[in-house]
């Protein structure tokens, strides 16, 4: 498991899978576009969901929660990283995000 900086996650491959970890009260300011809710107490339950095949990234408000499910996610043979600075950190930098629905 990794850290990837925001900046860097727009240039990833266009097949990572990010999941946004975070509870849904925290999800008011937006999300990662094209990002997958996944609350970070319900990840290893919905694991199914998740294509093995692809790097994940997970995403949380500062970078903990979801620092400790891509750990948990490598644990399980995923190629899984986490966004440093979570969704702080890309507010910060300015970038992009999506109403939720």
């Amino acid at each position: 498991m990794q850290e990837i900086t925001p900046t860097d996650i727009l240039a990833a491959d266009p097949d990572v899978q990010i999941i946004d970890v975070r509870e849904a009260a925290e999800l008011a300011t937006g999300m990662i576009e094209d990002a997958v809710h996944i609350p970070s107490g319900e990840v290893l339950a919905r694991v199914g969901e998740l294509d093995k095949s692809r790097r994940i990234i997970a995403v949380c408000h500062g970078g903990g929660r979801s620092g400790r499910v891509a750990q948990a996610l490598t644990d399980l043979g995923y190629n899984a990283d986490t966004l440093t600075g979570g969704m702080s950190g890309w507010e910060a930098e300015g970038l992009p995000m999506v109403p939720v629905q």
